[in-house]
């Protein structure tokens, strides 16, 4: 299968299970299909900046260029909006990534809303797919960005 194919297949049912070409499982699943007895370590996957409104508080220009101008993988912790489910976030945050590898932006895009992953899930995976998932990356940082600018590293 590919990655359109996926996506399709995404849609339909709401959960995904797959093996990613490092050889480690993910779980994607939509936000309104999530609850509690899924655990809380998943991160939200944008393909836009402009989706980071619908589930973070509005964020300052010094935040929003940051994740802009990241060139690495990135996850970013940071404020959710009043919207959000409060059993999704952490310690008063919750993980988002923008992933801009082109074939994984394209099968986010073509889901067309932000999901949720779950690294390195314990499911059985219905499919292989030989592209590596960007946050597998030994690159990949991680952040917190307050709304109004303030930034921590947390992983560099």
């Amino acid at each position: 299968m590919d990655l359109s194919q996926l996506a399709s297949e995404f849609k339909k049912t709401g959960i995904l299970h797959i093996q990613e070409g490092n050889g480690k499982v993910i779980s994607f699943i939509k936000p309104e299909n999530w609850t509690p007895e899924l655990g809380q370590d998943w991160i939200f996957l944008l393909f836009d900046m402009f989706q980071i409104r619908t589930i973070c508080e509005a964020f300052s220009e010094v935040s929003l260029d940051i994740v802009e101008y990241a060139s690495k993988p990135t996850i970013y912790h940071s404020i959710p909006n009043r919207v959000m489910k409060s059993d999704l976030v952490r310690d008063g945050k919750l993980k988002f990534a923008l992933i801009r590898e082109p074939n994984w932006n394209r099968f986010l895009f073509q889901i067309s809303q932000p999901i949720l992953v779950k690294l390195n899930s314990n499911e059985k995976p219905i499919d292989k797919i030989e592209l590596p998932f960007p946050l597998y990356s030994p690159s990949v940082k991680e952040l917190f960005l307050s709304p109004d600018g303030d930034v921590k590293i947390i992983k560099a």
